[in-house]
């Protein structure tokens, strides 16, 4: 199928995007598409204009600031995954965003273009969460920026206004803590069945967040035993306390979360 008619505009700042969301009712903003494109072309979603970002100069940064890492809305998946500063800072993000589709994909498509769209089973999002991100949102009354844990609300729905535009994520850089990644899919390339983020401190505590098995991604603190058996007891009784629509969903996620948590205790401190 084709998409519906729609205007196109091609802004050159960010005040000039805003100012086209808040005159154009029903548009839309764009940047990489690899999510919006496909509902347009099967009619789910029927934008009266397109907002185009990739001429607004600024939004496609890397920065240290601080102690947190600045990574600008129209920073490519595959961006993400090899630059140095990521790699070195949040190497747990750069390998997440590695297993985002393919390489096509990843080319286009933007971290903010991601984390708008909250599709529950995106790696993202889910990075977001278990990291501790900070999501900035401009609009029409200035800025305001939100926790990630705050940020995604359910299904595909997110606390995005429709006269505003995700701008940046902030995200600490954590010295304390090991890190581990997993998710299990079909293919390669295609979205997570389940899949799980694992936090491990010094003093044996941490966090898991998991997605792929809810309608967003589900962060809980956690405490970790060194018995393999009493590990896996306690990811049961956390997954009892997420809503998985489907038993092997959860499985999985076990499962991927004992790997994750493998991989990080090999891995040391990051």
């Amino acid at each position: 199928m084709k998409p519906a008619a729609f205007d196109y505009y091609s802004p050159t700042s960010l005040d000039e995007a805003l100012q086209l969301l808040r005159d154009i009712p029903g548009s839309k903003v764009i940047a990489g598409g690899q999510s919006l494109i496909p509902l347009m072309n099967f009619r789910l979603s029927r934008p009266s204009a397109l907002v185009d970002l990739n001429a607004v100069d600024g939004l496609d940064r890397i920065q240290v600031v601080g102690g947190a890492l600045r990574l600008g809305a129209l920073v490519r998946h595959e961006e993400l995954h090899r630059n140095p500063e990521v790699r070195s800072h949040l190497p747990v993000l750069a390998e997440a965003a590695g297993h985002i589709g393919h390489w096509a994909i990843r080319t286009r498509g933007t971290l903010g273009g991601s984390l708008a769209h909250a599709d529950p089973a995106a790696e993202l999002p889910a990075a977001l969460t278990a990291l501790g991100g900070v999501i900035e949102l401009s609009g029409p009354e200035g800025q305001r920026k939100i926790p990630s844990e705050e940020f995604f609300l359910g299904y595909l729905m997110t606390d995005l206004r429709d006269d505003e535009i995700l701008t940046a994520v902030e995200i600490p850089m954590q010295r304390d803590a090991s890190w581990g990644f997993c998710e299990f899919a079909r293919r390669p390339g295609d979205f997570a069945l389940a899949g799980a983020f694992v936090e491990v401190r010094g003093d044996a505590t941490g966090s898991v967040t998991w997605f792929g098995i809810a309608g967003r991604p589900e962060r809980r603190a956690v405490t970790f035993s060194g018995d393999e058996a009493e590990r896996h007891r306690m990811w049961a009784e956390t997954l009892e306390m997420v809503d998985v629509e489907e038993e092997y969903r959860r499985r999985l996620a076990s499962e991927a979360a004992e790997a994750a948590y493998r991989q990080a205790m090999g891995r040391g401190r990051q």
